[in-house]
C-alpha cells in the first residue's frame, strides 16, 4: 500500500513523499492528546495568528535554529525541517515552545543554579536567580549542602540557623507562585550531601505530601559512604567550620565541600551508623518514591570536564549533572522511526540511518546555544564555554515491540546498546566535524579532554580526530524523560522506559492550570492493531509492571557506557516488593556502575499521573513514573 502524505502550514502545501506503509512519516496527530499537547504547549499564536498545523511549528523551529548559521542558512533550514518532520527527532520542550517566537524565554529546559552562600543575603540572591530562571521557563537544580544545619549558631549575627529544608520551603512557595498560571509543570531538584548534619530531616521531608511539592530530592552518596555501609561503620555528619576559632568539640575532619576550592576543616556534629542512615534513606524511598540517589563521586570521576569543575547537583530529573550555572540543551532520537519492516520476521533497526540523522540533530542542538537567550549572564557564559548538549533517545520500548523483542530480554538490551552506541559515536563525530568549521568549545584542552575516562573509551580513530581537530561540545549524550514530547509524537513510549500499558489514562495540565484526563493508546500497539492483527497485543509486548526491577537496572546499565552525562530512569517495583529486595536494588545500581537510581513503588503519598482507565486520579506528586520538566 502506498500513501501520499501532505504537510500544511509551511511555505505552501508541500508534498513530502510517496512512501510504503512501514515508512510513513505522518505529520498528523493520531490521538487527541497529541493535538492537545501541541495546542497547549507548542503552538505559537502571534497577535491572534496561530500556527495552522504541526508542520508550521517545524518550520518555525527549523528557521530559528538555522538563522545562526553564517552560511547555507536555507540549506540547514530544510535539513532541520526534514529531521523534525514525522517526529524523527524531538527537541526539548523549551526549544519547541520558544524557538522563533517573540517570547522572552530560554530554549534550555533546565539549569543548575549557582552555589548558595551560607548567609541570608546570599540565600535571597540565590532565590532571586532561581525565580528569574523559572520565570523564563527553566527548571532549576540546587545543592543545599552549603547551608548550615538546623540549630547551629550564625556567629556574625548570633542567630540560630533553621537548616536547609526550611529554606527549600521558600523555593517551593516561589515556584508555586510563578506557576500559578499556564500549562507548564515546573520542577526543581534539591540535593544534600550524605554527611550533612540535616540529612535525616532532608530524607524524611516528603513523607508529608504537602511538603516540597515542586521539588525532586536526591541524596549525594559518596564512595566513602557506600564503603562504610558495606563495612557497617560509623558515619560522621559534618559541616565546615564557620571561622578559624569556632569550637569543634571532640571531632574535626577535612572534607571537600561545594563552593570551596580546596578541602576544608569540618566539625563533626554527630556520628550515626552508616547502615542505619542508609536504611532511613531506603525506607523513605520505599514509602514515598523519594529521595533518589546520586552516586556523586562516580559522576565527578567520569565528567569530561573534571579538571575545571566540581558537580554537586543535577537538573530536576537527574540526567544532566551540571556545574554551577550549567544548562540542559536536550533532544531525543525517536527510535520508532528507524525500524524497518516492523512486526515482520525481517524487522530491523536501521542504525546507519539513525547515525546520519544524529549528525543533523547535533548541529541543531549546538545552534540552540547561540539562538537562545539566558535568564542570567553566568548561565550564558557557562553554556558558551562548554557547549554541552544532551542527545538521547525515546520510543525505545515501542521500537523493541516493533522488532518483536521483549523489553526485559538480553536481545533487547543488545539492540538498545547498539542504538545508543550509534547515537554516541555519530554525535561525537558530528561534533568533531562542526569544530573543524566553527571551532572547539572555549574550555577545550586537548590533552586533558582526551585523558577523561569516557573519551578514552571512544574508538581510536575518533580520538585521533579529536586530537587533530578538536571538538565542538564538551558533552553530547544524555537520556532524559520525554513524557510530554513523546505524547506529542503520537504517544510513543517515554524515553528509555518500558511501555506503561497498551491503553491507559493520563492526567495532563491544560492552559488554565487545571487537568484533563485522556485515554491513550500506545503507538506500537495502535500500529499493530491497524494491521488487522487478531491478537490485541503484539508479540514481544510487556508492560512496565511485568518487567522485573533487576531488568530495569540491566537496561540502564546496557546504555550507560554510551552516555557521557546520565540517564533518567525510573525502576518500577510492585507495591508488595519486600523491603530488603527493594534496598538491594540501590546497591546493585552502584555495583553496575550507574550514576544514580530512582525507584517507584506505588504508594498513597506520591499519587499518580498515569493510571489504567478509570476514575480521575489524585493530583500528581513531582516524582512519578512520568517525571519530566515539560
Amino acid at each position: 500500500m502506498i500513501q501520499v502524505i501532505y504537510a500544511y502550514g509551511g511555505p505552501g502545501q508541500v508534498k513530502l513523499a510517496a512512501l510504503g506503509m512501514d515508512d510513513v512519516m505522518s505529520t498528523t496527530f493520531e490521538a487527541p492528546i497529541s493535538q492537545h499537547i501541541w495546542e497547549t504547549r507548542y503552538r505559537y499564536d502571534a497577535d491572534g495568528s496561530a500556527e495552522t498545523g504541526i508542520d508550521a511549528t517545524w518550520w518555525r523551529v527549523a528557521g530559528a535554529l538555522a538563522a545562526v548559521e553564517a552560511r547555507d542558512e536555507e540549506t540547514w533550514r530544510k535539513r532541520f525541517h526534514a529531521l523534525l518532520t514525522g517526529f524523527k527527532f524531538l527537541p526539548g520542550g523549551r526549544i519547541l515552545a520558544g524557538a522563533g517566537t517573540a517570547h522572552r524565554v530560554t530554549l534550555f529546559n533546565c539549569f543548575v543554579m549557582g552555589t548558595i552562600p551560607d548567609s541570608l543575603p546570599g540565600i535571597l540572591d540565590a532565590l532571586k536567580e532561581g525565580a528569574l530562571t523559572m520565570q523564563q521557563g527553566g527548571g532549576v537544580g540546587y545543592d543545599f549542602s552549603t547551608l548550615r544545619p538546623e540549630g547551629s549558631e550564625a556567629p556574625a549575627t548570633g542567630t540560630i540557623a533553621s537548616g536547609p529544608v526550611s529554606f527549600m520551603r521558600i523555593w517551593d512557595s516561589t515556584c508555586a507562585t510563578l506557576l500559578s498560571t499556564g500549562a507548564r509543570r515546573g520542577a526543581m531538584m534539591g540535593t544534600l550531601r550524605c554527611d550533612h548534619p540535616d540529612i535525616e530531616t532532608f530524607v524524611d521531608a516528603k513523607r508529608d505530601r504537602r511538603e516540597l511539592r515542586h521539588f525532586n530530592v536526591s541524596v549525594l552518596v559518596s564512595d566513602a559512604f557506600m564503603q562504610a555501609i558495606e563495612a557497617d561503620e560509623d558515619w560522621p555528619l559534618v559541616f565546615p567550620l564557620a571561622a578559624a576559632g569556632e569550637s569543634h568539640g571532640d571531632g574535626i575532619v577535612t572534607r571537600e565541600w561545594p563552593g570551596r576550592d580546596a578541602p576544608v576543616a569540618c566539625r563533626v556534629h554527630r556520628v550515626v551508623g552508616a547502615r542505619a542512615l542508609w536504611d532511613r534513606i531506603m525506607r523513605a524511598a520505599y514509602d514515598c518514591a523519594e529521595p533518589g540517589v546520586l552516586f556523586i563521586d562516580r559522576i565527578n570521576a567520569s565528567n569530561n570536564l573534571a579538571w575545571r569543575e566540581r558537580i554537586s547537583a543535577t537538573n530536576p530529573c537527574g540526567e544532566i549533572p551540571l556545574p554551577p550555572y550549567g544548562a540542559c540543551d536536550l533532544g531525543a532520537m525517536n527510535l520508532t522511526r528507524f525500524v524497518r519492516e516492523a512486526f515482520t520476521p525481517k524487522a530491523q533497526l536501521d542504525t546507519a540511518a539513525l547515525g546520519e540523522a544524529v549528525t543533523t540533530a547535533v548541529r541543531m542542538l549546538d545552534n540552540v546555544i547561540d539562538a537562545s537567550s539566558f535568564p542570567l549572564p553566568a548561565q550564558q557564559q557557562q553554556a558558551h564555554g562548554s557547549r554541552r548538549i544532551g542527545l538521547g533517545l525515546t520510543g525505545l520500548a515501542d521500537a523493541l515491540v516493533m522488532l518483536g523483542l521483549r523489553y526485559d530480554s538480553e536481545a533487547a538490551r543488545g539492540v538498545a546498546a547498539d542504538a545508543m552506541r550509534s547515537i554516541c559515536h555519530s554525535a561525537y563525530r558530528a561534533s568533531v566535524a562542526i569544530a573543524a568549521e566553527k571551532g572547539s568549545f572555549p574550555f577545550f584542552d586537548s590533552a586533558l579532554f582526551l585523558d577523561r575516562p569516557f573519551v578514552r573509551a571512544l574508538p581510536d580513530d575518533l580520538r585521533d580526530a579529536i586530537r587533530e581537530g578538536g571538538i565542538r561540545n564538551s558533552h553530547l549524550t544524555a537520556i532524559a524523560p520525554t513524557g510530554t514530547i513523546s505524547l506529542l509524537a503520537n504517544a510513543i513510549s517515554n524515553g528509555v522506559e518500558p511501555i506503561f500499558a497498551d491503553r491507559y489514562q493520563r492526567a495532563v495540565l491544560d492552559a488554565g492550570g487545571g487537568t484533563r484526563q485522556f485515554l491513550i493508546e500506545d503507538d506500537a500497539c495502535r500500529r499493530w492493531r491497524a494491521r488487522g492483527a487478531q491478537d490485541a497485543l503484539p508479540p514481544g509486548f510487556v508492560d512496565a509492571t511485568a518487567v522485573a526491577p533487576q531488568d530495569h537496572l540491566a537496561m540502564q546499565a546496557a546504555l550507560q557506557p554510551y552516555v557521557d552525562e546520565a540517564i533518567s530512569k525510573t525502576v518500577n517495583v510492585p507495591q508488595d516488593l519486600d523491603f530488603a529486595d527493594f534496598r538491594s536494588l540501590y546497591t546493585q545500581a552502584y555495583a553496575l556502575g550507574l550514576k544514580g537510581v530512582t525507584a517507584y513503588r506505588p504508594n498513597p503519598i506520591t499519587g499518580a499521573v498515569v493510571t489504567m482507565p478509570g476514575p480521575e486520579a489524585d493530583s500528581a506528586h513531582c516524582c512519578t513514573i512520568e517525571r519530566e520538566v515539560d
